[in-house]
C-alpha cells in the first residue's frame, strides 16, 4: 500500500455534520419550548456558525468562546430572550447523542476496507461531541487515536496539531511519505497537510470550486475512491 497511516477529518468527511447540526438545533429549540425555532432561525445559525468556525481556523476565537458566541449572536439577531450558555449545553448534548449521529455515505465501508492501515481522526471539533458521536457510531473501534484540537491546544491548519498526531502515532518526519490526510476543507485539512509536508486528499462530493492557492494531492467525490489512492487490492 502507498500509505500506512490515514488521518481523517471528522465533520463532513466521515460524519454528516449538516444533518447532525439540523437535528441538534431542532431538538434544542424544542427543549426550550420553541418547536418552530429551527424553521425561523436555522438558516441564520448556519451562517453565523460557519463564520465562527472560520475564525477558529484563523485563531481569532477559542472553541470555548465559539460554543456560546454563536447563540449569543443568533438570539440577538432574532431578538430572542434565551440564555446562550444553557442553550449551548442543550445543543451540544443533542449534537453528540447517538440519535443525532449520521455517517457520510460509505464511511463505515471505507474504514473497514482500510483496516490494513492505521487510521486516526484529526479534528477541530468540540471534544465531548466528537468522542460521543464516534463512540455511538459504527466507527467506535476504528481509530488508533482521536486527535482533537481542544485537547491539543492547536487546530488545523497549524503544525502543532500535526506534531501531536505524529507523536501519538509514534511517527517521525521520515514517515511523512506514508501519511495521507483526508478532509473536506481546503483551508484547514488540505492547507494544514500541505504545510506539514504530507499528502492530502480533498473530499469534495458536491464539486465545489477549488482555491488556486491550495492544491491537494488528490481530489475525490466518493470515499470509495480512496481504495485506489491508498492501493488497496
Amino acid at each position: 500500500m502507498k500509505y500506512d497511516v490515514i488521518l481523517f477529518d471528522a465533520d463532513d468527511t466521515l460524519f454528516d455534520y449538516d444533518q447532525s447540526e439540523s437535528y441538534a438545533l431542532r431538538e434544542a429549540f424544542k427543549q426550550f419550548g420553541m418547536p418552530e425555532g429551527f424553521d425561523n432561525c436555522g438558516s441564520t445559525y448556519k451562517v453565523i456558525n460557519k463564520g465562527l468556525w472560520r475564525d477558529l481556523e484563523l485563531g481569532l476565537i477559542s472553541s470555548d468562546a465559539l460554543r456560546v458566541e454563536r447563540f449569543t449572536r443568533l438570539f440577538a439577531a432574532h431578538e430572542l430572550e434565551l440564555d446562550p450558555e444553557s442553550f449551548s449545553a442543550a445543543y451540544l448534548f443533542h449534537l453528540g447523542a447517538g440519535t443525532g449521529t449520521f455517517l457520510i455515505e460509505g464511511a463505515a465501508e471505507i474504514c473497514r476496507e482500510l483496516s490494513g492501515c492505521r487510521l486516526a481522526v484529526i479534528t477541530n471539533g468540540i471534544k465531548e461531541v466528537q468522542y460521543s458521536r464516534i463512540q455511538d457510531s459504527p466507527l467506535r473501534d476504528t481509530f488508533a487515536h482521536i486527535i482533537i484540537s481542544e485537547e491539543v491546544g492547536s487546530q488545523k491548519p497549524e503544525p502543532g496539531i500535526f506534531d501531536h498526531a505524529f507523536a501519538k502515532l509514534g511517527l517521525t518526519p521520515e514517515d511523512k511519505p506514508g501519511v495521507l490526510i483526508v478532509g473536506d476543507t481546503l483551508t484547514s485539512d488540505i492547507q494544514g497537510g500541505i504545510s506539514y509536508g504530507i499528502d492530502t486528499c480533498w473530499f469534495n462530493p458536491r464539486g465545489k470550486s477549488g482555491d488556486p492557492g491550495i492544491t491537494p494531492t488528490y481530489e475525490i467525490k466518493a470515499l470509495s475512491e480512496l481504495l485506489n489512492i491508498v492501493g488497496v487490492e
